[in-house]
């Protein structure tokens, strides 16, 4: 139920914007045409044109700008830096402009390894800035909202005025203007005109990882970790290929292995024995679910590991952190 309703502030809040590019900064060569664009193309000072809260002071830099489905360690790596060289400002909280295909990555990136207690929002557009009706300049106005709300905290994502914890946040849907969903949770709460309702308080951030973050902006090699779907028919044919891979350089070899399984973190048994040779040759190796709502209820008695409550592109970061941490 939504009880906690928070007015933006009177005072003058200080946000600072950095964008990555994504639909959001998208450019159609044809006015209207939502799906011939290129993403990354307009700089976060125009996507800032035009766009006033109240009570909030803006500054903006530009980090990337790119199309999301092409993030990279490089981008995350200049991007984790720039939002802990804010966060030790004197700023009240950071908006992230992002593509929506791989934010909620990004948004749990920055989660596991900032930990901030300020807010941090990412958002995004599923209309290019050309649209005849982007949606881009809402999402954006709304972030800065959410970003400016006193008590705000965590790494957060906005869109089509929903707000969601990164460790919940999922891309559900190609292409309708609603596409975030935080499943069995639901949302964080709302903004509606300027005006942030909590159904939750705002998401615990993780201890603060000073040591990964150093590490990673030390340039230090980022673990190789693949996801591998179980499904009718599976075999273990992909596993042995990395394998022999790694056999051959280890150097560039996987390191780590997220099964994708079916139901309960469930894998065809061909599968299960490819992994379990895999974790006998000293890959890591963790289960989770393919379901798009629930977590996987853990036994305790498998012989691979399960990542209870996590999403496979989630629990893939979780564990090339936790392999960057260990080595």
């Amino acid at each position: 139920m939504i009880d906690k309703c928070i007015a933006s502030p009177p005072g003058s809040a200080k946000v600072v914007v950095l964008g990555t590019g994504g639909t959001i900064a998208g450019r159609a060569a044809v006015q209207g045409d939502n799906l011939g664009y290129r993403a990354g193309e307009v700089g976060v000072d125009e996507l800032l044109a035009g766009i006033e809260v109240p009570g909030v002071a803006l500054q903006a830099e530009q980090v990337a700008n790119i199309d999301s489905k092409d993030m990279d360690a490089g981008v995350w790596r200049a991007l984790a830096l720039r939002c802990a060289h804010w966060l030790a400002q004197d700023v009240d909280g950071i908006v992230v402009t992002h593509g929506t295909d791989t934010l909620e990555e990004t948004a749990f990136f920055l989660h596991s390894v900032l930990a901030p207690r300020r807010p941090l929002v990412l958002t995004c557009a599923m209309r290019p800035a050309t649209s005849l009706a982007p949606d881009g300049p809402q999402n954006l106005r709304d972030a800065i909202g959410v970003a400016a709300t006193p008590a705000a905290a965590g790494v957060l994502a906005v869109c089509a005025g929903a707000i969601h914890g990164a460790q919940a946040v999922q891309k559900v849907h190609p292409y309708r203007l609603d596409a975030f969903s935080s499943g069995d949770l639901g949302p964080l709460g709302v903004i509606e005109e300027g005006r942030v309702t909590l159904a939750q308080g705002w998401p615990a951030s993780p201890p603060a990882a000073p040591a990964l973050l150093q590490r990673i902006a030390e340039q230090a090699p980022w673990p190789r970790v693949e996801i591998v779907l179980s499904h009718a028919g599976a075999g273990g044919r992909l596993v042995d290929a990395l394998l022999r891979e790694r056999a051959q350089d280890p150097a560039v070899g996987v390191q780590g292995l997220v099964l994708a399984g079916t139901g309960n973190a469930t894998l065809h048994r061909d599968l299960e024995s490819a992994a379990q040779r895999a974790q006998a040759a000293g890959v890591t190796v963790v289960r989770t679910t393919r379901c798009p709502f629930g977590r996987v209820l853990a036994s305790g008695a498998e012989a691979l590991p399960e990542a209870v409550d996590l999403p496979p592109v989630k629990a893939r970061i979780a564990l090339m952190l936790s392999l960057m941490q260990a080595g």
